[in-house]
């Protein structure tokens, strides 16, 4: 059992990359799904298919990598709000990666968003990760 599903989430994909994999299967939870379509809108994966087979379903994404070098489009995924720790920013107070080049992903009261659209927003929330 895990008691952060996030960081199995994070971690899966991270493997996945490092071994070469095309794909990876995920099981599912809604926070999972909604990290996934950030990941896809962002460039930083190739495609998803959402399995609603058995009780919890899963989620197949297809891995992206760079046609001549063969590295993947993600350099990093760092968990930053844990269960034991759990960060909160305020709308003026939010994070930028790598001086705007990666992607910190909230869980806001709109939904599941980057540091970008937060920012347009004008809303805070809880910092989920970091990508780049």
């Amino acid at each position: 059992m895990h008691s952060d599903p996030i960081a199995d989430f994070l971690t899966r994909v991270r493997n996945a990359q490092k071994a070469r994999h095309i794909v990876v299967e995920i099981p599912a939870s809604n926070i999972k799904k909604e990290l996934t379509k950030v990941l896809f809108e962002k460039g930083y994966i190739h495609s998803y298919k959402f399995d609603e087979v058995g009780p919890q379903g899963t989620i197949k994404i297809a891995l992206k990598y760079n046609a001549q070098t063969r590295r993947p489009a993600i350099t990093a995924l760092t968990r930053v709000s844990k269960p034991g720790l759990r960060k909160y920013v305020a709308s003026d107070n939010l994070p930028r990666v790598l001086n705007g080049l990666g992607v910190a992903i909230l869980s806001t009261s709109k939904g599941v968003i980057t540091d970008k659209e937060a920012r347009t927003l004008n809303i805070g929330g809880e910092v989920l990760c970091y990508v780049y």
